[in-house]
């Protein structure tokens, strides 16, 4: 085991995804149930090839870009075993140059996630945690869920959220069980409330509830919005103005790799009316700092 240390060049790298998922493990074996790999390929109309974690390595390095990698553990709400975050990890370490490890645990396994969240941190150095709390099942405002918050607040690490709609299970039958309102961004305002050092980002553009994510990181400022996800031009208006404005310290690149491209997201934000300058601040500013990589 080598324990996570970043070795990332901030003056060679030109932007750091913060939004990059491990979608298949070193056996090749998929996150995902097959149904819902099928489903999400058809909702973005995409059947990209899901790269393992050496050749997303290579993708960014090629791009001199920097990614946050992570799986999601939903092995409760899907009955399938997940990717190993240790395992992710690991893979990291031997890309330290590129990777930025975040680990993943279902917070409705209780005391085994609280638990396993230790050993990320501590053995394996991961720098945050993804939930997704519509495929994971789970109301991230419920308060059973605090005894995690707090080990991950405590060690000064980062909470990221999915937020919004999701392609995962969309077109299914009854969407297959997923429920999207566990997704909306308000239910992140009394978590950020409750741990007020816990930095919380809230994942791509929160459709249909935009101002509430607005709402929430106008007036919790340890939250974060990342543009993952979504082509930018489909950026609702409210958000490209508060990015462009009051919240322009606390929005991050993220693309939502493999399923979109930060060559997609790119090219397209060149459409939008994002200013220029605060373009450095969002492709890589803010998340070196929230991320602690200033030194």
């Amino acid at each position: 085991m080598t324990r996570y240390e970043p070795a990332i060049d901030l003056d060679a790298i030109e932007a750091i995804d913060i939004h990059v998922h491990i979608e298949i493990d070193d056996s090749g074996r998929p996150s995902l149930p097959p149904d819902l790999v099928e489903a999400a390929s058809k909702y973005f109309t995409t059947d990209v090839e899901r790269p393992d974690l050496d050749s997303v390595a290579g993708y960014y390095r090629e791009r001199n870009m920097a990614a946050v990698v992570f799986t999601v553990d939903s092995r409760t709400q899907l009955g399938h075993i997940p990717n190993s975050s240790f395992e992710i990890a690991e893979g990291a370490a031997r890309n330290n140059d590129v990777l930025i490890p975040f680990g993943s645990v279902d917070p409705r396994t209780g005391t085994d996630a609280v638990e396993t969240a230790r050993r990320l941190i501590e053995d394996y150095g991961v720098r945050g945690f993804k939930f997704h709390p519509t495929v994971q099942g789970f109301d991230p405002s419920d308060e059973r869920y605090y005894p995690l918050y707090s080990v991950i607040e405590d060690a000064g690490l980062i909470a990221l959220f999915h937020t919004g709609q999701t392609g995962i299970g969309a077109g299914m039958p009854g969407g297959r069980g997923f429920k999207l309102g566990l997704s909306n961004p308000i239910l992140l305002d009394g978590v950020a409330a409750d741990f007020p050092t816990l930095q919380i980002i809230m994942a791509h553009p929160s459709v249909p509830w935009q101002d509430e994510a607005l709402s929430v990181a106008t007036h919790k400022h340890n939250t974060w919005i990342d543009l993952s996800g979504w082509s930018p031009k489909y950026f609702p208006e409210s958000l490209v103005r508060a990015a462009n404005s009051y919240l322009k310290r606390r929005i991050l690149f993220g693309s939502d790799f493999p399923l979109l491209t930060p060559d997609r997201w790119r090219d397209d934000v060149e459409k939008i009316a994002l200013k220029p300058e605060v373009m450095p601040g969002i492709m890589k500013d803010n998340a070196v700092r929230l991320l602690g990589l200033g030194g």
